[in-house]
């Protein structure tokens, strides 16, 4: 969280000119449910802030995370050239990333969505813009966006294959000293690469492992109780992946299954990325950990997550029984035997 007076485009500026590169304004889409029954879920375009490198590969992401609320002073003005983009239809959005300036005032910025409606703009008093189609009905909306909502920052790495704690902790060093600190729902999302994970057994073993510590895993990385969006799987997931029917199946035809249990992605550890097969972020998510402004933690709990993540991915021949305890689970992970010993330290003191 930025301090007050500061946004998410001064970090993003800070990490680019350490590294010599780069800021790129751009769309970042989120979805934020709403009261109205009508409407379940509104679609978001917010303003996010992309770091370069000299060679324009991307570092890291700033963006906006709506869950965010509590450090905010929501009866805050809105800063001037902020805004966000609203439509019922997170096809429509796409549009708008595809048609839209990102650097454009809320004033023109949908003019291009606009055009490809037959339509112009329609300001209005508030400062809002809303597009309509030619029978007059709602596209999207561009509005100036209030509460200091330039403040919340989630830092998104690019995947990262060697030196996490030297990445990891330059961008935590940036934040530092740009005075930012930690949100009240703060949290860490870790991202695996589920290419290994491919398999209707590893995803039972997944599936068996982590819902059977889920609790205990919470407890022993210090889950943040403010966090939002958090939940375990729903007990269809379970059903389906200890069947016999559901071990005999192929990759393709185990994931079409999956497909049908309606995953969401807002639970403690999130398969939907594996399941709907998104390209742009095939991963398995640990969504547990608090947030940190210090890497030791983070690289702590990846190696943790990552042996938990290779145990269920080894040959069947290899194939043990799950470990009934945290203590058991902790000593049979293929880790190196000072991370063993952290671990199981925190096992033996983490509250039953």
């Amino acid at each position: 969280m930025a301090p007050p007076g500061r946004m998410r485009a001064d970090l993003a500026t800070r990490t680019s000119r350490r590294l010599g590169g780069t800021v790129r304004r751009f769309f970042h889409p989120q979805s934020e449910t709403s009261a109205g029954q009508a409407r379940p879920v509104f679609e978001n375009l917010t303003l996010g802030f992309e770091a370069t490198d000299p060679g324009g590969r991307r570092i890291a992401a700033f963006v906006d995370d709506l869950t965010l609320q509590a450090d905010l002073d929501k009866r805050a003005a809105p800063r001037p050239g902020w805004y966000r983009i609203v439509a019922d239809d997170a096809r429509l959005l796409q549009l708008v990333m595809q048609h839209c300036d990102p650097s454009a005032p809320v004033a023109t910025v949908l003019d291009p969505l606009a055009a490809l409606f037959g339509t112009d703009a329609q300001p209005q008093p508030s400062g809002m813009v809303r597009i309509v189609d030619r029978r007059g009905a709602s596209v999207a909306i561009a509005a100036p966006l209030p509460g200091e909502r330039e403040r919340p920052c989630e830092i998104v790495t690019a995947p990262i294959e060697t030196d996490h704690a030297a990445v990891v902790g330059g961008l935590l060093a940036d934040a530092r000293a740009e005075g930012f600190g930690l949100p009240r729902e703060g949290a860490t999302h870790l991202h695996f690469d589920a290419a290994p994970l491919r398999s209707a057994r590893v995803i039972a073993a997944v599936v068996e492992l982590f819902g059977l510590h889920g609790e205990a895993l919470k407890r022993l990385v210090g889950v943040n109780p403010h966090c939002v969006r958090l939940g375990p799987w729903p007990p269809a997931l379970a059903e389906l992946t200890r069947s016999e029917v559901f071990a005999a199946m192929d990759w393709p035809s185990a994931r079409s299954a999956l497909a049908k249990l309606g995953l969401s992605k807002y639970c403690d550890f999130n398969l939907l990325n594996i399941v709907a097969e998104d390209l742009d972020k095939y991963t398995f998510e640990v969504r547990i950990l608090p947030a940190h402004l210090t890497p030791e933690p983070i690289i702590e709990a990846a190696v943790l997550f990552e042996a938990m993540l290779r145990w269920c991915s080894e040959p069947a021949d290899m194939k043990r029984p799950a470990p009934l305890t945290i203590e058991a689970l902790v000593a049979a992970l293929p880790m190196a035997e000072a991370d063993v010993r952290l671990w199981r330290a925190r096992a033996t003191a983490s509250p039953r």
